[in-house]
């Protein structure tokens, strides 16, 4: 089965359009024509005059169906001077495939591109900048992490793919497509100058050599490296055969299509005629013009070595092939061979004559010129490219399409980043309360609506070729905010309890950066929030009006002592409870706060217990302290038994001085007779005894009337 090609190579200087036709994987070049455009609408390879260039191709297929029939789609070649190359890299588990087909290879080289495309979106520096991908080759195929020349048919647990993939902006791809539609021709596939002419003069069996390829054309010289059995880089010299026509016209004043006639003439005459700008003809001899224009031609070969020696790692490749129009320029292999420190005879110009199984009609000359445009033809057969267009938000926006296309891939073509799928989240804020940091976050975004076709849809929904995407953007969340009551809950609210049977409300107590603050404060980033509630029994009855001694304390010989064992007994629900107990809502506490005696004072004090004698009188028993304390209260004289104040002064001297008589009438309550004619005798034992006499442990002591 014969298939036909038709391909366009719309170049600075020149479109050249081409019929291809292949059977069995042999290519036949069955017609080729090249207009020349009619003013300088392309400049560097990118179009600057849409309806100019449109106008070329116009005619180039008019001319062309007359001969061939009806031409509807055509292959084209871009070239630029914002070429970017990058590489991309994609791992599949393949373990659950019985063999690997030719379209699992397709989804997992795309997938290699668009990691590459991706990389390149990552390091642009401008945000709207956007790429098309206009070509790839593959590095490497990998099954389970080894090399492997071809994964069709191949079974494992991994397939990887390394892609080398070549993109241009949006500008130059759309204004390609603007002049194709002009015409009435739908893009078929796209690819790139070196990618083309590759494809015919350095088949996959020469690519283990170092060779460079070097397309000229007059706006650009496309570069393209291969080594290790692959193409391994690509780039591009915004300069080529325009650079020598400048310098022409501007050294003998010529017009610059004249100006090209010239350059052209330069191999094949040994004398040139020229008319200046002024209307003076001028004969002059080629080797004259050519040294004229020499600095030109050294600049291009300049450039074009610096940019073979950055793609090659600093190092000379083993061979340079030199295609295109500018090619033909006088004395450039040999100037490039010098830049590169090569032979000359390892920089050579390749015309048609070097084309691998490519056969031409016998009307065709061979040129170098015409190697770039039979590549593009067969590339759009072997490795193409193609597109879709679908519409984001009412913009039309153009894949590559090697797989089955996403509402996702959409997006990222329309340049719209994963963040605006969602809305942004709300600003977070941090807070201290009680000197620990918390964070509180902000209000998480709404996600987008996507519309499919005026139906909600999702990223992974399938797209073909005209549909209608909208994309409803996020809404953004709430910055965080709070207020005192929402940052600390329930500990705000107040505890309700009864002390001794009054109701008491107890409130926390808050401060917002030093100042005092209630439930309904507002707080701000960095705020400080210091907050405490009143939480023991001791902390809610020291700071209340109820009248009682706590902590106790005494003044004892001058000296401040405390007496927390002398404090009130408190108690909840009837169950003593100490003064740490921790208050809680409804709780009913009670306490006591009964003054504490001399005797209370004495023990809490330590005082030694006195020793007692038993004695009997009149025949009954009595017990009597063996030492004797003098207590004064506040400088006054007291008994055991009186009440102490917080804060009261006790002095207590003793005395070691033995007991008598007249002592056991403080332990007893006798009174003697008033009458007078009543007489007594003190008896001690059965003795007569004083009043002031000594008495001891165990004596019998009597009166006797």
């Amino acid at each position: 089965m014969t298939n036909q090609l038709f391909a366009l190579d719309i170049g600075t200087r020149s479109v050249v359009g081409i019929i291809l036709k292949e059977q069995d994987g042999n290519f036949h070049v069955e017609d080729l024509m090249t207009i020349e455009h009619k003013e300088r609408s392309m400049i560097d390879g990118q179009i600057h005059n849409v309806l100019s260039v449109a106008k070329v191709i116009s005619e180039m297929k008019t001319r062309l169906e007359e001969k061939h029939g009806e031409l509807k789609q055509v292959s084209v070649a871009a070239a630029g001077r914002a070429l970017k190359t990058a590489e991309g890299t994609m791992t599949i588990d393949i373990s659950d495939k019985s063999l690997f087909s030719t379209e699992d290879i397709n989804h997992l080289e795309l997938a290699a591109v668009q990691q590459a495309q991706q990389k390149l979106l990552s390091a642009s520096n401008t945000a709207d900048d956007y790429y098309y991908c206009v070509g790839y080759s593959v590095l490497h195929y990998k099954l389970d992490g080894d090399e492997i020349g071809n994964l069709i048919d191949q079974t494992g647990r991994t397939a990887t793919v390394d892609v080398i993939a070549t993109f241009l902006p949006r500008v130059v791809v759309e204004s390609l497509l603007s002049a194709l539609k002009r015409a009435n021709l739908e893009m078929e596939a796209l690819t790139l100058e070196p990618i083309a002419a590759i494809n015919v003069l350095i088949p996959p069996s020469m690519r283990r050599l170092n060779v460079a390829l070097v397309d000229i054309g007059a706006g650009t010289s496309d570069i393209a490296i291969t080594a290790q059995n692959t193409v391994v880089a690509y780039g591009m010299v915004p300069i080529a055969g325009d650079e020598v026509t400048e310098a022409l016209s501007n050294h003998y004043l010529l017009d610059f299509p004249i100006a090209e006639t010239v350059k052209r003439s330069l191999n094949t005459k040994e004398e040139i005629v020229l008319t200046d700008i002024l209307g003076f003809e001028n004969r002059i001899p080629s080797a004259e013009v050519i040294a004229s224009i020499q600095p030109s031609i050294d600049k291009l070969a300049s450039n074009i070595a610096e940019e073979i020696l950055r793609l090659n790692n600093g190092e000379s490749p083993q061979a340079v092939m030199v295609v295109g129009g500018g090619s033909l320029t006088p004395q450039l292999p040999n100037i490039l061979s010098e830049k590169l420190n090569l032979p000359q005879n390892r920089v050579a110009i390749r015309g048609l004559d070097a084309l691998t199984e490519v056969t031409l009609s016998e009307s065709i000359s061979s040129s170098p010129a015409l190697v770039t445009p039979i590549g593009i033809a067969i590339a759009a057969k072997r490795a193409p490219i193609h597109y879709m267009s679908v519409t984001v938000n009412d913009k039309t926006i153009r894949l590559f399409e090697l797989k089955e296309m996403t509402v996702g891939d959409a997006l990222l073509a329309a340049n719209v980043k994963a963040r605006q799928l969602y809305g942004k989240p709300g600003l977070g804020m941090t807070i201290s309360i009680n000197g620990r940091q918390i964070t509180i976050p902000g209000e998480h975004g709404k996600p987008s609506i996507i519309y499919l076709n005026g139906k909600k849809a999702s990223i992974k929904d399938l797209i073909k070729t005209g549909d209608i995407i909208h994309l409803t953007a996020g809404v953004d969340g709430k910055d965080a905010s709070a207020t005192v009551q929402e940052i600390i809950g329930d500990d705000m609210d107040p505890i309700h309890i009864h002390l001794n049977g009054e109701e008491m409300m107890i409130k926390p107590e808050i401060l917002l950066n030093g100042m005092a603050a209630n439930r309904e404060t507002i707080v701000k980033d960095r705020d400080e929030i210091l907050f405490k509630r009143k939480t023991e029994i001791s902390e809610l009855i020291g700071n209340s009006n109820v009248p009682m001694n706590h902590p106790f304390h005494v003044v004892h010989n001058g000296k401040k002592i405390n007496l927390p064992t002398l404090g009130p007994f408190f108690a909840v629900r009837e169950k003593i409870v100490p003064p740490t107990y921790k208050i809680q809502d409804g709780d009913e506490i009670t306490f006591t706060t009964s003054l504490p005696s001399v005797k209370d004072v004495l023990n809490a004090l330590h005082f030694p217990a006195v020793s007692k004698i038993e004695v009997t009188f009149n025949g009954e028993p009595v017990s009597l302290e063996m030492n004797r304390r003098t207590i004064l209260l506040n400088g006054k004289p007291a008994s055991e038994k009186d009440e102490v104040n917080a804060g009261d002064r006790i002095d207590v001297s003793e005395t070691n001085d033995p007991l008598c008589f007249s002592d056991i009438f403080a332990y007893i309550d006798y009174t003697l007779p008033k009458t007078a004619a009543t007489t007594y005798q003190l008896l001690r034992n059965g003795s007569p005894i004083g009043f002031n006499d000594p008495i001891y442990h165990g004596d019998e002591l009597q009166i006797k009337l």
